[in-house]
This record gives structure tokens, C-alpha cells and sequence, in this order.
């Protein structure tokens, strides 16, 4: 599992856009007034950017990832309220997840295994805000004969073992709702869909040659030229690619916050 910084960059004002606005404000309002932010898959700290705006001043992150280039982004705009933690995101019980009061993971649930989800919601007593996991919705326009072909292919290549288990693809954010609330968590859940115009043709770009890559290793055999017909089509081309935003709420979390409200 492994993405890169212009990947991340690239894709982070569509991001933005598509998170839902309720529950990134519902989240960052179980932080607590004294936050420690746990980001699992921290990436560059897109998720930080995205909650600043919601969170108290002096709001503490420990930023959790596998990838020392990616971690190194992060540190370069660190400050004292930042923490670096380099762990293997595979290993639950030994994560950094002491004195949360929120942990948070965006665009990870997709490449993880149902095994980690249950691993994960096991060991959480805080709540847990999962952002943009993908769910196998992708619609064009105009469209393309091989558009369902391609979805298919790539839907299957997103269930392969991407470093953390089979991962569960676009079943994640379905599935991991029924995983928590299982475990005894009040599940939200908020769809929070790309929505890529003409104006976004790099990110159309590099986006279609991911899926065309991914189909391909998958057996799809029109890949390479659906791939080269989108790439060429995105300065003309309406996407919108499917993400489910979800938040866990621990019961007795969420009683005392409607109580709190009454």
C-alpha cells in the first residue's frame, strides 16, 4: 500500500469538496474541547486541513503512517501540537491510539480486510471518522461502451491485497458500518462523492490511468484503450466517483452528547 505526495495533492481539493460537511463538523465536535486526533494513514495531513477549521486552537494530532516520505511531509509543516509516529498500520494492537479523543482515517477503509475493521473496532472506545472509502460507483459523461467493463474489473483488482489483509474494496464503508455497530457503536453514515469537471482534467488524467492500470491487471483486455480514450476526453468529461463518509460513535459517547443537548 503506498500512494505519493503529488498523488495526494493532486487529489486533495476534490477531497475537500466531497467530504460531507455535517459529519466532518459532527466529528470534529466529539473531538472534545482538549483534541487529540489519532489520523490513521495520515498521508500528507490532508485530514487535518480539511477539520482545522472545526477544532479548538491548540488541537494535538499524532499523525500515523507506514511511509517515511509521506511522514516526512508532515513533519515539515509540523508545529508543537503535531506529533510523527512511523508504525505498521497492519498491527492494531500495538497503534499509537492512547489518550485519543478522536481517531480519523480518510480514503484507507477501501484497502483494508474485513479482519482489520473488526481488529479496529475491538480495540476503539473513542469515536472513529472514516472519510472518502470508496464504493464502486463510477459514472461518465459522455460515456463509453467499456465504462461497466472497466468499473468491474477495477472494482476486483480493489478487493486484492493492497499490504493490510484482502482488502474489502468497495464494500468498506458497508461493511464496517455493520462491523461497529456490532461492536456497539452508533453508526452514521454520508455519502461524499468525487464530482470532476473539465476544470479537473490533470486529476481526470491521472485518475483514469489508475482505474485503466488497475483493470488491466485485473484481465480486463480493453483497458489500455479505454484508458487512452478517457485521458484524451477529460478536458470535456463530467465524472463522479462514489465515497461513503462514515462516523462510529461509542454508545455511551453518543448518550452523553444527546443528553447534553436535552
Amino acid at each position: 500500500m503506498g500512494f505519493s505526495a503529488d498523488w495526494l495533492a493532486l487529489r486533495e481539493p476534490a477531497d475537500l469538496a466531497a467530504r460531507d460537511a455535517a459529519l466532518l463538523r459532527h466529528a470534529a465536535k466529539l473531538a472534545g474541547p482538549e483534541p487529540l486526533i489519532v489520523d490513521l494513514g495520515c498521508g500528507t495531513g490532508a485530514t487535518r486541513r480539511a477539520m482545522a477549521q472545526h477544532l479548538p486552537k491548540g488541537a494535538r494530532w499524532r499523525f500515523v503512517d507506514n511511509d517515511p516520505d509521506l511522514l516526512a511531509h508532515v513533519a515539515a509543516g509540523s508545529d508543537q501540537y503535531t506529533e510523527v509516529v512511523k508504525a505498521d498500520l497492519a498491527a492494531i494492537d500495538s497503534l499509537p491510539l492512547d489518550g485519543a479523543t478522536l481517531v480519523t482515517a480518510s480514503a484507507l477503509l477501501d484497502l483494508v480486510s474485513e479482519g482489520w475493521i473488526h481488529a479496529l473496532a475491538a480495540r476503539l472506545r473513542t469515536p472513529f471518522y472514516a472519510a472518502l472509502s470508496y464504493d464502486g460507483v463510477m459514472r461518465w459523461a459522455p460515456d463509453d461502451p467499456d465504462d461497466r467493463a472497466i468499473t468491474d474489473a477495477f472494482n476486483h483488482h480493489q478487493q486484492s491485497d493492497k499490504g493490510l489483509g484482502p482488502a474489502l474494496g468497495p464494500k468498506a464503508a458497508a461493511r464496517a458500518t455493520q462491523v461497529f455497530s456490532a461492536a456497539g457503536f452508533i453508526v452514521q453514515q454520508a455519502q461524499s462523492p468525487w464530482q470532476l469537471g473539465p476544470k479537473m482534467t490533470d486529476l481526470q488524467q491521472a485518475l483514469t490511468s489508475g482505474i485503466a492500470q488497475a483493470a488491466a491487471s485485473a484481465g480486463s483486455s480493453c483497458a489500455e484503450d479505454w484508458g487512452q480514450k478517457r485521458h484524451d476526453a477529460a478536458s470535456n468529461t463530467q465524472c463522479v466517483i462514489g465515497h461513503l463518509d462514515i462516523l462510529a460513535i461509542p454508545k455511551r459517547t453518543h448518550n452523553e452528547v444527546v443528553h447534553a443537548i436535552r
